[in-house]
């Protein structure tokens, strides 16, 4: 993590960790998700114990998430967890720290200092470097807190390096997206260690994909963040997933699966372009293992455009469509074809990826337009309509 590494991505366990069974299983929809690792929480001396069942069994690294009581970090590491994660807010005392972090130089495993606005209480020290820090950051809505951030982690990360460990990985958590973004910008100009990213209490997924989005794109596309988590108060799996998407759209990491592109809405649209889009994703995260790139089109005014670096692509008009693989025309299917037929495209088409008979994104013509009035359809009753105009004009000229 960190340097040269990709930015990976994270998830964490929403049952007790004392059920063995049931955290097993959780953890292994995540890994299957594609989370790196995967954090579990660790409140109790029951939940540290079953560390030492769960972790033979899964295949993911596993972070064990420490609150208050410093023994329950002594455990896991015992248990043979991956990772550390510490809360400066709630476990202060020199001595104990000092015991994690030989724990964990023993271990050879890091320890993650995670610094949440929600959790970060008042200062009793170093009140003239808060004060400076302040000053600093005046001009911020929320330049308290920035101060306060970065005193604590100051703070706590000089029993760190009193201790020579440097094996470290830093964050700084809020719900305002603009205190995030501002957090680590700052951070990541003060402290030579890995950032984790995140939103704390972003919401349901509904709201916490744009208020997570927002903030870490805008992280990352600085060259800020190694590690993330998306949180929401729902599936965890969505958390990867977005995670994930995020990372491919700014090219930080290599797609696995397939990538479906599919045009807005519109008045032009004639077919049910929403079922049938969910219908197209459902369908190749069953069944394809190739980034193969997919685009499904409503109609055909910006279709061809839109979708000149797919592999495989549909364009929809009156109640059918018009599929291409590379810009390559292959069907034209009426409107209850167009899933079996997509598929059945990809699937030849990724087959022949791997035989090495084809290439993903090269195309190997240009795309060219349908005519609008003809073969999809919509147009031909304009033109009937403007034959029998014809026809009538010559038949009364004639007589």
């Amino acid at each position: 993590m960190g340097g040269g590494a990709p930015v990976s991505v994270q998830s964490m366990t929403a049952g007790a960790t004392s059920d063995v069974a049931r955290c097993v299983a959780e953890i292994e929809r995540l890994r299957a998700a594609g989370a790196d690792l995967v954090r579990v929480a660790v409140p109790e001396r029951k939940d540290t114990l079953a560390l030492a069942q769960i972790i033979p069994q899964v295949r993911v690294p596993i972070v064990a998430d420490v609150h208050f009581h410093y023994r329950r970090a002594l455990e896991a590491i015992d248990a043979g967890v991956h990772k550390i994660r510490l809360n400066p807010g709630n476990i202060q005392d020199r001595a104990q720290v000092h015991e994690v972090i030989d724990a964990c130089r023993a271990a050879g495993i890091p320890i993650r200092i995670g610094v949440n606005e929600g959790s970060i209480i008042e200062r009793k020290d170093k009140q003239k470097r808060l004060k400076e820090l302040g000053a600093v950051f005046s001009a911020n809505k929320k330049g308290y807190l920035l101060a306060i951030m970065i005193t604590k982690l100051e703070e706590y990360l000089d029993i760190f390096y009193e201790e020579d460990f440097h094996d470290v990985v830093i964050s700084a958590k809020s719900m305002d997206v603009e205190t995030v973004i501002d957090a680590y910008t700052e951070i990541s100009k003060r402290f030579d260690h890995p950032l984790h990213l995140g939103v704390t209490h972003a919401g349901p997924k509904e709201t916490g994909c744009i208020r997570s989005v927002v903030a870490l794109g805008a992280l990352l596309a600085n060259g800020i963040g190694d590690t993330l988590r998306i949180s929401y108060a729902s599936d965890s799996r969505y958390e990867v997933e977005d995670g994930l998407e995020l990372l491919y759209s700014l090219g930080l990491r290599e797609r696995t699966s397939a990538e479906l592109i599919a045009c807005p809405t519109c008045g032009r649209i004639q077919v049910d372009l929403i079922n049938l889009v969910q219908d197209v994703r459902k369908t190749l995260d069953k069944k394809i293992e190739l980034p193969i790139k997919v685009a499904v089109m409503g109609c055909i005014v910006n279709g061809p455009g839109e979708a000149e670096g797919a592999d495989v692509a549909v364009f929809a008009g009156d109640r059918r469509g018009i599929i291409y693989v590379q810009g390559e025309r292959v069907a034209n299917v009426p409107e209850e074809q167009i899933l079996d037929s997509l598929l059945r495209e990809c699937l030849a088409f990724q087959e022949r990826v791997r035989k090495g008979e084809a290439r993903l994104g090269e195309k190997k013509v240009d795309i060219i337009p349908p005519d609008p009035i003809g073969e999809l359809g919509s147009g031909w009753e304009k033109k009937a309509h403007e034959l029998r105009d014809k026809t009538a004009t010559l038949t009364i000229g004639g007589a």
